[in-house]
């Protein structure tokens, strides 16, 4: 199983905060910092975009760490993913995540059809 597709069904590989910690593009940090305030609604500064992914060994965001809904729903319930949720099909908090960015429901059902 693809332990880069995150919790909410993102492609961790395709982040540009993992891209950003990998290559150190400080600009790409700032860019990504910047959309992540707007899109979240909380201060995102550059020195905060360092991740690797949020299911694999290494740094994490203070955002999908701490912060994030979703990784927190995931955690509560002692889940991996989303995928392994009963709750998953119609899950308001998933759905704010899949308006933006469908694929994670293609993500997620892949997840779910290998298991």
């Amino acid at each position: 199983m693809n332990r880069l597709i995150g919790c909410c069904g993102l492609d961790c590989e395709k982040c540009d905060a993992r891209i950003a910690t990998l290559t150190n593009d400080h600009a790409l940090r700032e860019k990504t910092a910047a959309l992540w305030t707007q899109l979240n609604g909380v201060p995102i500064t550059p020195e905060m975009i360092c991740c690797t992914g949020c299911r694999v060994e290494g740094p994490k965001t203070p955002f999908c760490d701490k912060l994030c809904p979703v990784h927190n729903c995931v955690r509560e319930k002692g889940l991996d993913t989303c995928a392994d949720c009963p709750q998953m099909d119609g899950c308001p908090i998933l759905g704010r995540i899949a308006a933006n960015s469908p694929m994670v429901l293609e993500n997620l059902s892949r997840l779910r059809e290998a298991k």
